[in-house]
């Protein structure tokens, strides 16, 4: 860590930062952005704004932790841009999934496609949650240190989801 704070060690730090945690990074943002270039595109801005913001990093926090919670904030940031300049997600019915299934780099299944779908319309600490459970595998412990939130409040954040996602699936049979 002292070496990201040292101006003269900071830059080869700083890519090895980059190539530890970009994949993680990507996959994180992907779950939550859905497509390909949009992942891509959100992976940049994260690592930008890591990149400008180094001083502002403090050692109370884990490097990972404070790369999610960058990486969290810009793929939310996104995904409300997004909505705004598309149509409401009452009138887009189907839109995430055909979206999916005709992006080169999905290489899932109509189910997935729909589980993706279920999860975006999810109110956004929902989905923070849901995403950061599901896929990610997290602890609501770790969870808690990242969104600032008790873990009582994660689970019943988790669950609602889950109950959302469900009846999501139910409608669509």
């Amino acid at each position: 860590m002292t070496q990201l704070k040292d101006p003269k060690t900071q830059r080869k730090a700083f890519e090895r930062l980059v190539e530890e945690y970009g994949e993680q990074l990507y996959w994180h943002v992907r779950r939550i952005v859905l497509l390909h270039e949009d992942a891509n595109d959100v992976v940049q801005n994260v690592f930008l704004k890591a990149w400008t913001r180094l001083d502002t990093f403090h050692e109370e926090a884990k490097i990972s932790t404070w790369l999610y919670r960058i990486a969290l904030n810009e793929s939310l940031d996104f995904v409300r841009r997004k909505k705004l300049q598309t149509l409401s997600m009452d009138d887009a019915d189907g839109l995430i999934s055909n979206q999916l299934l005709a992006d080169e780099y999905f290489d899932g299944t109509e189910t997935e496609a729909m589980l993706h779908e279920a999860i975006a319309r999810l109110p956004d600490v929902q989905r923070k949650v849901f995403t950061l459970r599901y896929f990610d595998e997290m602890k609501y412990s770790e969870m808690s240190q990242l969104l600032n939130t008790s873990e009582g409040s994660l689970k019943a954040s988790y669950h609602i989801a889950v109950k959302k996602i469900s009846d999501f699936f139910k409608r669509r049979d």
